[in-house]
C-alpha cells in the first residue's frame, strides 16, 4: 500500500482564510485566493553543478506548506534547467530545435515528481499533471480537473511546460495561471525582485517596488520572456518576482507584504 497522501474525493476546503496582494495604485489589501508559484529548475541546484540539492528541495516544500495551509490555493509550475534545457541544447550543437525543447520538457517533469515527493514528506495532498502524456506517472492535463483539486485543497504541479516546443515554461506559467483563473503569479527566484540591470554584475543596481507592464517593457527589464509577459499584460495578470530561497519569503508575499516588485 503507498504512503503517498490522497486526499478523499469528498473533502472540500474550508473557506474563511483571507489572503491579499497589494494594489499598485492604492497600497491597500487586495483579497486574492489562488496563485500559481513560478520556480525555476536552476533554483534546485543549490550548490550542485548538476541535478537537485535535497535540501532546497525540502525548504522549498516547507515554502509552500506553509501559504497551503492559509487556505490558498497553489498550483506550481516549475522549470527543467539544472538537468537540460532546449536553449542551451541548440547552442550546444544539436540541430533539431523541437527535439530540445521535448527534452527540456521531461526535464521539468524529473523536477515536477521530486517536488511532489518532497510536498508529500510534508503531508501536503498533490497532483502532478503533465502537458505530455505519461499517464503512469501523471495526469494528462485537463482544465476543469486541475480547477477541481484547487478548489479541493491540494497543490496541482503542472510538468511538461505547454507540451509544445518553442515554448518556455514562463509562458507555461502564464497559460497556466490565465486557464486556472489565479490571482497572481509570483516568480520565485534567488534575487529579491526586479532591479534597473542585473545586480549580481551590477552594484549600482536600484531595486523597484512596484512597476507598470508598460515601463517593464520600455526599459526592457527581463521579467519574464515576452510571450508570457504579454499574456500576463493583455490578461491583467499582476506578476511579484521575490527571492524564494529566503525562509518565510513565500508565506510574507501571501500575507500582504511589500516583498520583492510587484508587476501591473
Amino acid at each position: 500500500m503507498s504512503n503517498v497522501p490522497i486526499k478523499p474525493d469528498d473533502t472540500t476546503q474550508s473557506g474563511g482564510n483571507s489572503n491579499s496582494l497589494y494594489s499598485q495604485n492604492t497600497k491597500q489589501p487586495m483579497t486574492y485566493k489562488r496563485i500559481l508559484l513560478k520556480l525555476s529548475g536552476e533554483a534546485l541546484l543549490g550548490d550542485k553543478e548538476f541535478g537537485i540539492d535535497s535540501s532546497i528541495l525540502a525548504m522549498y516544500a516547507r515554502e509552500i506548506k506553509s501559504v497551503q495551509e492559509t487556505g490558498v490555493e497553489v498550483a506550481i509550475v516549475i522549470g527543467g534547467g539544472n538537468i537540460f534545457r532546449g536553449v542551451s541544447g541548440v547552442e550546444g550543437g544539436m540541430k533539431d530545435r523541437a527535439n530540445a525543447d521535448y527534452m527540456g520538457m521531461l526535464a521539468t517533469v524529473i523536477n515536477a515528481m521530486a517536488l511532489q515527493g518532497a510536498l508529500e514528506n510534508e503531508g501536503v495532498y498533490t497532483r502532478l499533471t503533465s502537458a505530455i502524456k505519461m499517464e503512469q506517472i501523471a495526469e494528462p492535463f485537463i482544465r476543469r480537473k486541475a480547477i477541481r483539486h484547487l478548489e479541493k485543497g491540494r497543490v496541482v504541479i503542472f510538468g511538461a511546460g505547454t507540451g509544445n516546443p518553442y515554448f518556455t515554461t514562463d509562458t507555461a506559467a502564464s497559460l497556466r495561471a490565465v486557464e486556472m483563473e489565479a490571482d497572481v503569479i509570483l516568480k520565485g527566484t534567488r534575487v529579491d525582485g526586479i532591479y534597473t540591470s542585473d545586480p549580481e554584475k551590477d552594484s549600482t543596481a536600484t531595486k523597484y517596488d512596484q512597476i507598470s507592464f508598460t515601463e517593464a517593457i520600455q526599459r526592457n527589464l527581463k521579467v519574464m520572456d515576452m510571450t508570457a509577459f504579454t499574456l500576463c499584460q493583455e490578461n491583467k495578470l499582476p506578476i511579484i518576482v521575490f527571492n524564494m530561497n529566503k525562509p518565510g519569503n513565500l508565506l510574507s508575499v501571501v500575507e500582504g507584504n511589500q516583498v520583492g516588485t510587484l508587476v501591473s
